[in-house]
């Protein structure tokens, strides 16, 4: 930093440290909203896994009726349903950059083979992120806060399930970021519609020789229909809590990082300050000595 002042040098001293204040503040934030996201994110697990196991073990269960959410699929869908979990805000290291990533690539898999796409976006990073890939957004729900509220996202949520219903889409999946630990966030794009024999016997109590026989009140139709479009909406409602679980520990450890930088960055500072310092004394030392030696 040859010519740089001692006061150029102070100024962003200064600077970095209220930099580091702010980092550090955001840190602690960040750390004490992962943990209620945490909480959140467990407390809802139990229901999931309630619902699962009872669709799971319906879906198995002889019935005369066949709902859409299990109709089987080919290979070769003509027509993709996304629903696209990010976050509002930005200052959480890779997290959006990887789902990012993992979903553009599954996008140019479904163009490739001549697949129509069509996108619902939580959170603004995914909005943004689907209207510059010249995606088709159908829905949006953006400045969801800090915690899940399904009421909000019902809306955005079952203008996709609707058009599968109808057919007028053959596959809908679903991509977010899953809480790991708080170092480590995973993202996922997996298919959400039909709801596969694999994904049913995954969450299932496993195979079994025989299937139970269930009588249905009102009717067969009725019951399958309530359940799995709430277990549909349990899965997106757990993405979402994973998701926002998985934002706080990235901005945390992002803001932690950055914190350690802005510290290192100061350090580094003052050491140049310091020698500028030295150089400056050194300096006018030699000339007053240099002075007096002329005079004498």
């Amino acid at each position: 930093m040859a010519g740089v002042s001692t006061k150029e040098i102070k100024n962003r001293i200064r600077s970095m440290e209220s930099t580091r204040q702010i980092t550090k503040a955001m840190e602690m934030v960040a750390a004490s909203k992962m943990r209620k996201a945490q909480d959140r994110m467990l407390a809802a697990r139990p229901y999931g896994e309630r619902i699962r196991n009872i669709v799971a073990r319906l879906a198995s269960a002889s019935t005369s009726f066949e709902h859409p959410y299990l109709r089987s699929v080919g290979n070769d869908a003509a027509k993709i349903g996304l629903i696209m979990v990010t976050t509002d805000k930005g200052l959480a290291g890779p997290l959006n950059t990887n789902i990012q990533r993992a979903v553009w690539n599954k996008i140019k898999d479904w163009k490739a083979n001549g697949a129509e796409v069509t996108a619902t976006a939580i959170g603004n990073k995914g909005l943004g992120f689907l209207q510059r890939s010249g995606v088709e957004v159908l829905s949006q729900v953006i400045q969801l806060g800090d915690r899940p509220n399904m009421e909000r996202l019902i809306g955005a949520i079952d203008a996709q399930l609707e058009l599968y219903a109808q057919g007028k889409l053959d596959k809908v999946y679903l991509a977010y970021s899953r809480f790991l630990n708080a170092m480590k966030q995973e993202p996922v794009v997996e298919q959400l519609l039909p709801l596969s024999a694999d994904r049913l016997e995954e969450i299932g109590e496993g195979s079994r020789e025989h299937s139970w026989d269930y009588l249905y009140e009102p009717d067969d139709a009725t019951v399958l229909g309530v359940l799995l479009k709430r277990y549909v909406e349990a899965l997106i409602y757990q993405a979402v809590a994973e998701n926002m679980a998985s934002e706080q520990s990235a901005r945390m450890v992002a803001m932690k990082a950055a914190s350690d930088n802005a510290h290192k960055l100061i350090g580094d500072l003052q050491l140049v300050y310091n020698k500028t310092r030295q150089a400056a004394i050194t300096t006018e030392i030699t000339e007053i000595v240099g002075g007096a030696a002329a005079v004498s």
